[in-house]
């Protein structure tokens, strides 16, 4: 679904959810046709990936644009103490690697940015995205740098939101939303940060061609993935 402007395209997706809530390297492959078709929201014109750095769960510089170029590669903005969408974006994505064929899953980057930086240090983002994949890329930094991250990426950045309801005498517990994917949480979950609920594809052509808000399935995915890899 083709609609004009990635602003306008996703203006209800990209409303804070409060509940949770570069040039081409060499042998980049041609960009794809103007009617390659996705099953999420195609905004138009299509931007570009985005150049950010940041710091990975090791506390290492990641440079965004250089260290995925050329690759499909699917971002996520949000934070690890989320009760329901954060985890089952994760969730989603990772089971749509495993529906694919090994070769082209292996291609695909993942990368979890923090928009929670006082409370997401490296280990405990390594924590929350180990409970999916290993390879799982989790960058954070300062507030101020992963809000430029977001900016550049066309993301608004998150803000707090309202305290969650959690179980009674279990400040670590909350009841799931339907949907929400099994996962844990390793803190308390009094505060909760309003962000986006969207998935960002980039495709090996640099660009950003899809995107998917919460409701599309680890099946669409995965079906997208060879034209975000550019073989088809």
């Amino acid at each position: 679904m083709r609609l004009p402007r990635l602003a306008s395209a996703l203006l209800v997706a990209l409303a804070l959810m409060p509940g949770c809530s570069a040039g081409k390297g060499p042998g980049t492959p041609a960009a794809l046709a103007s009617d390659a078709s996705y099953h999420g929201v195609e905004p138009e014109p299509v931007p570009s990936r985005p150049s950010y750095v940041l710091r990975d769960t090791s506390g290492n510089r990641f440079d965004f644009a250089a260290e995925t170029r050329g690759r499909p590669t699917f971002v996520y903005f949000g934070y690890t103490n989320c009760p329901d969408e954060c985890p089952t974006a994760m969730a989603d994505i990772f089971t749509a690697l495993r529906l694919s064929k090994d070769a082209l899953a292996d291609k695909a980057k993942v990368v979890f940015v923090t928009t929670d930086a006082k409370r997401d240090t490296g280990p405990v983002l390594r924590r929350f995205l180990d409970q999916w994949s290993t390879s799982f890329i989790g960058l954070t930094g300062t507030q101020a740098e992963v809000d430029t991250a977001a900016r550049a990426s066309g993301v608004p950045p998150g803000q707090i939101g309202p305290e969650p309801s959690t179980l009674p005498g279990k400040p670590d517990q909350h009841v799931d939303k339907p949907g929400t994917a099994a996962h844990e949480h390793f803190g308390p979950l009094g505060y909760s940060v309003a962000h986006s609920a969207v998935i960002y594809a980039y495709d090996a052509s640099d660009r950003l061609p899809v995107v998917y808000p919460g409701g599309i399935t680890p099946s669409d995915i995965a079906a997208d993935l060879p034209v975000l890899a550019g073989q088809q």
